[in-house]
């Protein structure tokens, strides 16, 4: 219960979590979180990271989707992260002192979940999305294999995202393009975790089954024959009478 309520704590300090809705339709997010050597400011809308601070080139990053419509923040707004920053470090430390630097609770993340984005047309551009959740702290490190060999040129990982139990979910990416045989594989890495955890994805392009149509036509076929010799039959029998 303690290491509970100490966790609690830790992420009241290190995250602001702003929650509005119209109607209950839509949830408005920032999350600020740090570290003694690390970093997190982001601006979410239902679920879709809108701003994201990135602290190592120092500037405002913008990762929205293309279907909604892309809203830009005012200028700013990366500096105001950056003092946020400073104001978390410093709570985080007399806090840390506070509770005497107790252990850290670790979470590890549940097995991840592959999927493609699109259906899988061979040879059609396409983006497997590897989905990690229920871990905690942020973030976790997410490597891509095709065929066995290990794969980074097409890969993509957005941010730590609060869940409302709080742990953290995140979101890794893969540009491919789907040839039938190939193999591919997600493995997550994590501080909570004794070994890796490996999910693998096979290119399976499901055909047309013809079983029905071939076992349609064969009943059509027999029936057409069992008329067929129906009718002859008839007709013999009326000449003989």
């Amino acid at each position: 219960m303690k290491m509970t309520m100490m966790k609690m704590m830790l992420v009241l300090v290190v995250s602001c979590v702003l929650c509005v809705s119209a109607d209950s339709l839509h949830d408005d997010l920032a999350i600020n979180g740090c570290s003694d050597s690390d970093g997190e400011f982001m601006y979410a809308l239902d679920g879709e990271e809108v701003w994201v601070a990135d602290f190592i080139n120092k500037k405002g990053v913008e990762p929205q989707p293309n279907f909604i419509d892309h809203m830009s923040y005012q200028e700013g707004t990366y500096e105001s992260a950056v003092a946020n920053q400073q104001i978390c470090k410093q709570n985080l430390k007399v806090d840390l002192e506070a509770y005497n630097n107790p252990p850290l609770q670790l979470d590890p993340p549940s097995s991840p979940i592959i999927y493609p984005r699109n259906d899988v047309e061979l040879g059609q551009k396409n983006t497997l999305i590897c989905h990690v959740t229920g871990f905690y702290p942020a973030p976790v490190k997410v490597h891509w294999t095709k065929n066995g060999q290990k794969v980074t040129e097409g890969t993509s990982i957005n941010v730590p995202y609060l869940n409302k139990d709080i742990t953290f979910h995140q979101v890794s990416r893969l540009d491919f393009t789907p040839q039938l045989g190939d193999m591919y594989s997600c493995t997550v890495e994590h501080v909570a975790l004794d070994q890796p955890l490996t999910r693998i994805w096979d290119v399976d392009v499901q055909q047309p089954s013809i079983g029905p149509a071939v076992f349609c036509g064969l009943g059509l076929t027999v029936g057409l024959l069992g008329v067929a010799a129906g009718t002859f039959f008839l007709i013999k029998g009326n000449e003989c009478s």
